[in-house]
């Protein structure tokens, strides 16, 4: 979260495998909002069922993908959508 604030990224991407993306999501977005950077979009990767990745979204992540999103082409096509989203890009 810090490297993601000092390096001025447009987007940060978490990976949760271990099951407890209730928890560590969440520190994230309230880390991020206590460094000023609650604008920074957030999506998040992982096996995640559908009512946590609907709670997720609620907290704020952008985009939730889970081992059904496969295609590549399309989560880099979301990941754009999300950082010209936050942007306020067309």
């Amino acid at each position: 979260m810090a490297a993601a604030v000092e390096e001025d990224v447009d987007l940060v991407g978490l990976s949760v495998l271990s099951g407890s993306h209730l928890a560590a999501v969440p520190a994230v977005l309230d880390g991020l909002r206590a460094a000023g950077r609650g604008d920074l979009p957030v999506v998040v990767g992982g096996i995640i069922p559908a009512a946590d990745a609907e709670a997720l979204r609620a907290a704020g992540v952008a985009r939730v993908f889970t081992p059904k999103d496969f295609a590549l082409t399309g989560i880099i096509d979301e990941l754009v959508t999300v950082i010209r989203e936050a942007n306020a890009l067309s």
